[in-house]
């Protein structure tokens, strides 16, 4: 993992730099600085929009008495995709910008919940087969459901 991360930290900023060259010689000096300064508050301005929208649909759900996991991971995507915007380059714009896209952030919460519900069922003994069968549309259905269920009693430990 250390690996890794020290290389996306070398090869990153490299390949940004070369970009940024290239893009220079092809518009200009002046006007990739204008780029990366546009380009910056444009994503700050849509950062605090869809984070302050993440925030109020969490308040809501949390009033509500629902875990507001959907507005929990939009938040870190927008946090993500706030920092990315802001480092200067083309590649990390880019990737911002498709964090702050909310089809690609669905189709990326639904893999991870594929992936946790997965991981989680092998943790606790299930078998894979079992684990996969149930499809990320099956889960949120079941959620539904459960949302508006409540069950009350009482219990009496007999031994």
């Amino acid at each position: 993992m250390f690996r890794a991360l020290f290389l996306l930290f070398i090869i990153i900023p490299i390949v940004e730099i070369a970009l940024l060259i290239q893009l220079s010689e092809v518009i200009g000096g002046v006007a990739t600085i204008a780029l990366i300064i546009v380009t910056a508050i444009l994503g700050a301005k849509l950062v605090k929009q869809q984070g302050v929208g993440a925030m109020r649909e969490a308040q809501v759900q949390m009033a509500q008495g629902q875990m507001p996991a959907k507005q929990m991971f939009t938040g870190i995507c927008v946090i993500i995709a706030g920092v990315l915007l802001l480092t200067p380059g083309i590649v990390t714009d880019v990737f911002g910008f498709l964090l702050l896209t909310p089809a690609v952030r669905n189709k990326m919460a639904a893999t991870f919940a594929s992936q946790a519900q997965v991981r989680m069922s092998q943790g606790m003994g299930q078998s894979t087969f079992s684990a996969e069968f149930h499809s990320h549309k099956q889960h949120q259905h079941s959620e539904r459901r459960e949302e508006h269920t409540t069950i009350e009693g009482e219990y009496e430990r007999k031994e």
